[in-house]
């Protein structure tokens, strides 16, 4: 058996060479003559799966793709041709969770302003801002929540308005699908008439799909002297993205939010669960046994715990503008898809250990640390 694999996925080896022959391909780069022969394919977000590449793709069974969105595969197409296929939901929301975390907390000690009481907009309320929800829960901040399907579904406990969100938070984030047409067009979402109704030195934060913002509108709105802190992690038109929009930009990276080692290697995982469930194999093989000891596994607090202090400890673990600088370092001489295939190892909260007192540990826990 085949097994073709994007070379930036983790741990493919060690939960799939038991089936096969693993080959590993460049995500952008997958040509229809590279699937003759192959089992199984596994993508990330990079890699169009559609009708041109799987021309030759003689005996496919099964295409994962260890992402959570699934606009890049005609999944149409693999139905009509009787291809097995799965995606990884959840696999990388603690990961873009603690981005967010870590980007908000950066943002409030650079500025010298309190996250206490802040109102921050969570747009789309799906397993990432679930997730973002739930750890900023045990903050003092007050949260909304915007997801038109899911209110109108039902699914969800609270709904706002997205320009009445838009007009009241003090930081905004999206998590939202890329969705192009329809209803619920995500599309420039954020178009130029949104972009300016957020509050001054409001926080923006995209670490969803670039083409959720108008990335054009927004230089605009920057260079008219619109006064917001952008975070942005995807962009329009990846790899080549807007270059004068960084300049307006805060926190600056290669579309990596989701790309823990965990993260990476839990949507691994799943591929390899649902490959055995297909062929009524019993999947023995687990994360944990594959993932190295972090270089920090304990830290012991004080009993003066602020807010200063949990923000020096979440950029112990993960400081997001370690992110920014090799981007601003490297781009121009490496390029986005390299500096992101190279993507240092970043790990999650839950691999440190923290004691402390009782209220600390229960604000820990919700944060994702391990007490």
């Amino acid at each position: 058996m085949k097994i073709l694999a994007d070379q930036n996925m983790p741990l493919v080896e060690q939960f799939f060479s038991d089936f096969g022959d693993v080959e590993r391909f460049d995500g952008r780069s997958l040509q229809p003559e590279q699937l003759v022969d192959v089992d199984v394919l596994l993508t990330r977000s990079v890699t169009q799966v559609n009708k041109a590449l799987l021309a030759q793709a003689n005996k496919l069974k099964m295409v994962g793709t260890a992402t959570i969105g699934v606009d890049h595969i005609d999944t149409p197409l693999l139905k009509q041709r009787g291809i097995a296929f799965t995606s990884a939901p959840g696999c990388n929301a603690v990961a873009v969770a603690e981005y967010v975390i870590s980007s908000i907390f950066a943002l409030c000690q650079e500025n010298a302003v309190a996250l206490k009481g802040k109102t921050i907009g969570i747009v789309g309320v799906g397993s990432i801002g679930s997730c973002l929800r739930k750890k900023l829960s045990v903050l003092d901040v007050n949260v909304l929540l915007c997801d038109p399907p899911k209110h109108e579904q039902g699914l969800l406990d609270e709904h706002t308005e997205l320009d009445t969100l838009l007009k009241h938070s003090d930081i905004v984030t999206f998590h939202v699908p890329l969705v192009k047409t329809g209803h619920y067009k995500t599309q420039h979402l954020m178009d130029k008439a949104r972009l300016n109704t957020l509050k001054k030195d409001c926080i923006l934060i995209n670490a969803s799909r670039g083409d959720v913002i108008d990335n054009h509108a927004l230089l605009e709105v920057m260079q008219q002297g619109h006064s917001l802190d952008l975070v942005l992690d995807v962009w329009e038109n990846e790899p080549n993205i807007l270059i004068p929009l960084l300049e307006y930009t805060r926190f600056a990276s290669v579309h990596i939010a989701g790309h823990t080692l965990e993260g990476k290697a839990r949507g691994t995982q799943m591929l390899y669960q649902k490959w055995c469930e297909l062929e009524n194999i019993s999947a023995v093989k687990n994360l944990a046994d594959f993932l190295p000891v972090p270089a920090i596994t304990q830290v012991t607090l004080e009993d003066t715990f602020n807010e200063a202090n949990l923000g020096q400890l979440i950029h112990l673990v993960y400081d997001v503008r370690r992110d920014d600088a090799i981007l601003r370092k490297n781009l121009a001489s490496t390029g986005f898809d390299t500096l992101r295939k190279n993507y240092p190892i970043r790990r999650e909260f839950s691999t440190v250990r923290v004691s402390g007192t009782k209220k600390q540990s229960q604000l820990l826990a919700g944060l994702g640390f391990n007490i």
